[in-house]
């Protein structure tokens, strides 16, 4: 996956943050976080002229978006946002398929991410 956005070493270092992946290759305008170097990962690339979607505003569409996995929900807004997160107007809560809650947030680039509880037939999240 490739994410199009203004600074790719601030996003590439927010994600890397964010979901516990080093980041395996660095030049001026591209950045990659992955498990190792010899795998794929996500690619952050300098695009100037971007635009951030605008959550959930259809003329603007919101290009992609992450679900990240964690144990909290609640406990983890704190750090996302502390790592350059901030919540989006008109946040979503569901509540369902087993007592899951969504909080919708968007990365500094402006590109919007869920926070998802661990599902129950998921691993344990480690750390």
């Amino acid at each position: 996956m490739v994410i199009d956005c203004p600074d790719p070493h601030a996003l590439a270092a927010f994600y890397s943050a964010l979901v516990g992946l080093p980041i395996t290759y660095t030049s001026d305008d591209w950045v990659v976080i992955a498990v190792n170097d010899a795998t794929s990962g996500y690619a952050f690339q300098r695009a100037p002229d971007h635009r951030p979607p605008r959550w959930p505003d259809p003329d603007a569409p919101q290009q992609f978006h992450l679900d990240i996995m964690v144990e909290d929900v609640r406990a983890a807004e704190p750090a996302v946002i502390e790592l350059g997160a901030r919540k989006l107007a008109g946040d979503v809560e569901v509540v369902g398929d087993g007592g899951r809650v969504r909080l919708v947030f968007a990365d500094p680039a402006g590109h919007p991410f869920c926070l998802i509880r661990r599902p129950p037939w998921a691993p344990p999240i480690p750390g």
